[in-house]
C-alpha cells in the first residue's frame, strides 16, 4: 500500500471520531480483475498490439479477485460496520504476474516468447515484489464473515490539521518536504531519495 492510500485510510478513520449518524469504514483488498487500469486490461491491450507483454519482475506476485467478489464482500463488510473499522478481505493465494501473462498468451492460441514476447522491465522505485495487505498478520482478527478480517489498530488519530498542512505545503514546499511529512504520518513508508521533483512511490 502506498503512503497516500494509507493516509486516506487514516483520514477516513479519523472522521469516525466525530461522526454521530454516519459510519466511516474502509475495506482493504488487492487487485480486481477487469477493473480500469488492471494488469489484465494492460495485457489484453498489449496482446492486441502484438506484444510484448511487460512484467516488472519474473517473481513478482499480486492478489486478485473478480469484480462480483469484490463488490459482494465490500457490501458485506459495510453491513457489519460499527464505525472506524479497517476491514481486510481474504484474497486467497497470490498469483505470479508472469504466469498470468503466459496463460493469457496461450489462451489466445499463441506461444509465449515465440509468437508474443514477455519483457521484464524491472521494479519501479518503491514497488514491492509481493503484495501485503497487512504488515503483521498478527494484527488481523477474524470477523463473523469467513472472507473478511478486521485490522487491529491503535487509537484513532485526528488528522484534520495534518491534512490541512499537507494541502498548503503542496502549493509551496519542495517535494522533499512533502515526502518527509508523509513519512511522519506513515512511519512504515520508506521513501526513495528525492531529486528535484521526483519521489519514490507514495
Amino acid at each position: 500500500m502506498g503512503a497516500t492510500k494509507r493516509v486516506a485510510e487514516m483520514l477516513v478513520r479519523s472522521f469516525s471520531r466525530k461522526a454521530e449518524r454516519t459510519r466511516f469504514v474502509t475495506v482493504r483488498f488487492g487487485n480486481v480483475l477487469g477493473s480500469s487500469g488492471s494488469v489484465l486490461e494492460i495485457f489484453q491491450r498489449q496482446l492486441a498490439e502484438g506484444g510484448p507483454l511487460t512484467v516488472t519482475d519474473a517473481n513478482v506476485t499480486r492478489f486478485f479477485m473478480t469484480v462480483p467478489e469484490a463488490v459482494q464482500l465490500i457490501l458485506q463488510a459495510s453491513s457489519m460496520a460499527k464505525g472506524g473499522e479497517i476491514f481486510v478481505l481474504r484474497m486467497g493465494t497470490p498469483v505470479k504476474i508472469i504466469e498470468m501473462a503466459r496463460n493469457l498468451i496461450m489462451l489466445s492460441g499463441l506461444e509465449p516468447d515465440k509468437d508474443i514476447k514477455i519483457q521484464i522491465t524491472g521494479l519501479k522505485s518503491g514497488e514491492k515484489m509481493d503484495e501485503e495487505l497487512a504488515l503483521d498478520h498478527a494484527d488481523l482478527k477474524d470477523s463473523e464473515h469467513p472472507s473478511i478480517m478486521v485490522l487491529r489498530e491503535a487509537e484513532v488519530r485526528d488528522l484534520e490539521k495534518d491534512i490541512m498542512n499537507l494541502e498548503i505545503l503542496t502549493r509551496t514546499a519542495p517535494p522533499k518536504t512533502l515526502v518527509q511529512l508523509l513519512n511522519e504520518l506513515v512511519p512504515s513508508f520508506t521513501p526513495a531519495i528525492v531529486h528535484g521533483h521526483g519521489t519514490g512511490d507514495a
